[in-house]
């Protein structure tokens, strides 16, 4: 029967292939915590992300045997997903990871996203709060309603959130001080190979 309904993305690979690269996905993403990629695969890998955190939070007999089937280098992985990652996110219901979309990164234009833990040292979303609220501070402006949403999000399960906004706040104010506004020129990889021309 032709059509259908999907249930996940078959990313234009066989299955053996798709399983390998999600699993490679999901290892460095518990590995670095922030990792790019197009959008497709880091919506398929946010899936299976929550999953392996879920089996962490767990921390069972089971849900161990579980996870050292599906990760790369399960042994240097194992410690860090059923130790500091179990305890961050103790008390989440859910939603432990995020999809950002950025600016395409390869030059065939392929849409990008940022794949990340929420909560962690490379929080994105908590570092953007902190840069508006260091912005609307440096030009005595009020803070808006959408920005006093944001920092609620963020520092709602984070411990020592005030403490750790404040100090990036602090970090961003010193540098548009300095001038130094924070902005990086996307450097975009190549996809396809400079091939010298026969004729």
């Amino acid at each position: 029967m032709a059509g259908g309904l999907v249930k996940y993305r078959h990313l234009s690979r066989k299955s053996s292939h798709r399983k390998a690269l999600l699993r490679n996905l999901v290892s460095s993403l518990l590995e670095h915590e922030s990792i790019s990629t197009t959008w497709h695969k880091a919506k398929e890998a946010q899936r299976l992300a929550e999953k392996m955190i879920t089996h962490g939070k767990n921390n069972t007999e089971a849900s161990k045997r579980q996870a050292l089937k599906f990760l790369f280098r399960p042994h240097d992985l194992l410690p860090k997903l059923f130790g500091p990652l179990r305890e961050r996110y103790a008390n989440r219901q859910g939603g432990y990871t995020r999809v950002l979309r950025i600016e395409p990164i390869k030059e065939d234009q392929a849409p990008s996203a940022i794949l990340e833990l929420v909560d962690g040292p490379k929080d994105m979303r908590f570092a953007m709060t902190a840069r508006t609220i260091a912005r609307t501070r440096t030009r005595g402006q009020e803070i808006n309603d959408m920005t006093a949403a944001n920092i609620a999000k963020v520092t709602r399960f984070r411990p020592n959130a005030d403490q750790e906004l404040e100090e990036m706040v602090a970090k961003f104010e010193n540098l548009e001080a300095a001038g130094d506004y924070g902005l990086e020129e996307v450097i975009k990889k190549k996809v396809y190979p400079k091939v010298a021309r026969s004729r």
